[in-house]
């Protein structure tokens, strides 16, 4: 981590706990982000927090490190069951929850806490399972967590921490009921220790913060501009007919290693990715109907450099964690200016340095006001040279599952209408 994101405070002068402390030295960290300097005084003396900072800047380690100590310095009570977790952890993604329960595995392996990882899509009787048999710390997203809640395969009622991470984005995602429910039947908020991080603070976040949480202390990493100052942001003005040419040519142009090319749809990602396949490029297709154990995989590719090329929808804009992306394409520009913030932010994280290229085409150039707007700067501009247009060959073959056949009338068992169940 540069420097441009670290203060002089030190994790040691917080005399953490010894576990608390030994998992910060393994993960290599000495020196707090500003955001974590400036919330774990309010954190560990027992004082809720809503935290605002750039993405990337370290809020995960600030709620970790608040959480672990907090557990290691109090008994739990004598009345708790094996079935009543002490600590709640809240992602509005998949990706986002398996992200913390990684980092929350890594700085607490010294603690001897047991962590449970909850989330739609998958491993149903296995998460069950690990909910029967008891967990200290539950991470996971609020539809299946909800699920189990509902079925009294565990309760909230021994909850002494709370964390939702990336509250913008629970409303978003429609999950702000979801997120009341669960709030509403765990302990008073004076008898718990809550925290609120996020990369954006909107009124109606706050609204939740002080209608859930005791007083929180409202901390805000102020920034010149709310995206990363070591992105290096640049659009394009192509013609629709223009976008695979410019893309193919810019790919040939800067040869990147790890690049994320974001989207607005399932339907042009699955298009950009038969066009980049058909012109000999590997990549990795994310969208939020590829099966969890899929997605995994793919992701794992993209790590570790199998699909130097991710293509992705909005699933994919918030909670990773993948090092060393060093460009970010928006082929779609995102209608929303908080998206943009997002996307660009799986680029430049830690201190690094990246690439945001986007493209204002004809049918998205019109939310590019209000991105400009929400950043407060008019992002550079470039012409789409001639010579920058690749004469791409043709696009590969997409496989898609045949349709079943329309049921005739009558045909089937009769029964009740089955309804969409949303997962997390």
């Amino acid at each position: 981590m540069t420097t441009q994101l670290l203060s002089d405070i030190r994790f040691s002068q917080f005399e953490l706990p010894s576990p608390v402390q030994q998992g910060l030295d393994d993960a290599g960290f000495s020196r707090c982000t500003l955001i974590q300097a400036r919330a774990l005084p309010n954190l560990l003396a027992g004082r809720d927090v809503a935290g605002q900072a750039q993405t990337g800047t370290g809020k995960t380690a600030a709620f970790l490190v608040a959480m672990y100590t907090q557990l290691l310095s109090t008994e739990a009570p004598a009345t708790r069951t094996v079935t009543q977790p002490r600590a709640l952890i809240l992602a509005p993604t998949r990706e986002l929850a398996i992200q913390i329960h990684k980092d929350a595995v890594q700085l607490g392996r010294h603690t001897g806490f047991e962590l449970g990882l909850i989330y739609g899509g998958t491993d149903y009787v296995k998460q069950r399972g690990t909910l029967t048999a008891g967990v200290d710390v539950l991470i996971g997203t609020p539809g299946r967590i909800i699920d189990y809640f509902k079925q009294k395969v565990f309760d909230l009622r021994a909850i002494e921490i709370l964390v939702l991470d990336e509250a913008d984005r629970m409303f978003d995602l429609g999950f702000i009921k979801d997120i009341r429910f669960l709030l509403r039947r765990m302990p008073k908020p004076e008898e718990r220790l809550s925290m609120l991080f996020s990369a954006t603070l909107s009124y109606r976040v706050m609204e939740l913060a002080y209608e859930h949480m005791d007083n929180p202390e409202l901390i805000k990493i102020e920034s010149d501009q709310v995206t990363a100052d070591n992105v290096r942001q640049i659009i394009y003005y192509p013609s629709n007919a223009d976008k695979i040419p410019l893309l193919i040519g810019l790919l040939r142009r800067h040869r990147p290693e790890r690049t994320m090319i974001f989207v607005n749809t399932k339907h042009v990602a699955e298009k950009v990715a038969a066009w980049l396949t058909g012109n000999d490029y590997k990549v990795a297709l994310l969208s939020g109907d590829v099966p969890q154990r899929k997605r995994q995989t793919l992701l794992q590719g993209f790590l570790s450099g199998e699909y130097p090329l991710l293509v992705a929808t909005d699933v994919a804009s918030r909670g990773l964690h993948i090092p060393a992306v060093s460009h970010i394409i928006n082929f779609d520009l995102p209608e929303s200016a908080e998206d943009y913030v997002h996307r660009i932010g799986r680029t430049a994280r830690a201190g690094a340095e990246g690439d945001a290229i986007s493209f204002a085409c004809e049918d998205y150039a019109v939310h590019l006001p209000d991105i400009e707007e929400f950043l407060n700067y008019k992002i550079p501009a470039a012409d789409v040279e001639p010579e920058l247009l690749a004469v791409p060959r043709s696009p590969a073959k997409i496989e898609r599952k045949p349709r079943l056949a329309p049921a005739k009338a009558g045909a089937g068992r009769p029964g009740r209408r089955r309804t969409a169940r949303r997962t997390a």
